[in-house]
């Protein structure tokens, strides 16, 4: 698998990395063999960074990620966790004596003395601004707790805070074919500034994969479900913010470029990979063929300009009016 850097931490990466959230919660039932299937799959097919968060079944993923560890110990796996989304989010809980006791928490649920790489979760948005904030995590780094840190953002402003930041090694975005303002400045920024971008919900909550329509039904404890209008959280995470019926309208009329070679994720995979300062796409896996799927797309032709074009030209006509400004 292509590998590429995150410079600030010195540390390189497959491409196509595994998003942990379905290993936890969120997505309907997912067994604990079937996620260890999937996490063993990934692996095997190449992938070397798994992105989890503290919250995701109030700490089953990374427990099932700890567990996966432990039996195999020379993986060479980065594993990036999130922090901050189990308080009331006001900016108050933004503290080292949180910090520290949320940390130990992934640490023990990870089985690790050190994590790779934690990521404020979406945190309130004055909280990028916070100086303490970052000095905190400093002292995290120092204290070996964490090797190193980053953001995981809700809106382009706040990832361009976020890059001006010194020490921030890494930024995570919402960032594929039906969201693309991130093109404009943030992947620019970034790749002068020398931070990670890790590409998060690449397939739009799946409606990138081509295999739902009008009548596709999804289970109450789905976000895809109680989440629609934001009540649980960013509208913006569900279906990358796009009307369900105008994204399905947007993927058939991306449908005639995928081919007989790969499936729609595959090409919805590509396009983000083929965006330049992307460091990592993590798509969610809920069984080993879709994990071992993802994988492939790092040995794929790049799209060809053609078919960027495309992709340009449907966002621009249906998608851009309804999203484009509001993240």
């Amino acid at each position: 698998m292509e590998q590429r850097t995150f410079p600030r931490m010195d540390r390189q990466t497959g491409v196509v990395g595994l998003g942990a959230w379905q290993l936890g919660a969120d997505w309907g039932t997912v067994t604990e063999d079937d996620a260890l299937a999937v996490l063993s799959a990934a692996v095997e097919a190449g992938i070397t960074f798994l992105d989890t968060a503290d919250v995701y079944g109030d700490g089953r993923s990374e427990r099932l990620i700890g567990r996966f560890l432990a039996a195999h110990p020379d993986a060479g796996l980065t594993v990036a966790t999130k922090m901050g989304r189990r308080v009331p989010q006001t900016p108050e809980a933004y503290t080292l004596d949180n910090f520290r006791q949320w940390t130990d928490r992934s640490r023990a649920n990870l089985g690790v003395d050190t994590l790779d790489l934690v990521q404020l979760h979406c945190p309130p948005t004055v909280v990028f601004a916070d100086d303490a904030v970052f000095d905190a995590l400093d002292t995290l780094v120092a204290e070996k707790r964490i090797a190193a840190y980053g953001v995981s953002v809700e809106t382009c402003d706040e990832a361009l805070t976020a890059i001006a930041r010194p020490g921030v090694a890494s930024v995570q975005i919402i960032l594929n074919a039906l969201r693309h303002k991130p093109l404009d400045r943030v992947l620019p920024a970034a790749s002068a500034a020398g931070v990670g971008i890790i590409a998060r919900v690449p397939l739009a909550s799946g409606l990138l994969s081509g295999r739902y329509d009008e009548q596709t039904t999804f289970a109450a404890d789905d976000h895809r479900s109680y989440n629609r209008h934001g009540a649980a959280f960013d509208i913006g995470e569900t279906f990358s913010g796009v009307d369900y019926d105008l994204g399905l309208a947007a993927v058939r009329r991306l449908a005639p470029l995928v081919g007989d070679d790969r499936t729609m994720a595959q090409f919805a995979l590509r396009w983000v990979l083929d965006q330049p300062g992307v460091t990592v796409v993590i798509p969610g896996a809920r069984d080993a063929a879709q994990a071992r799927g993802n994988a492939a797309v790092a040995g794929q032709p790049a799209l060809t300009t053609q078919e960027l074009a495309e992709v340009t030209a449907v966002y621009d006509e249906l998608i851009r009016a309804q999203v484009h400004g509001r993240w």
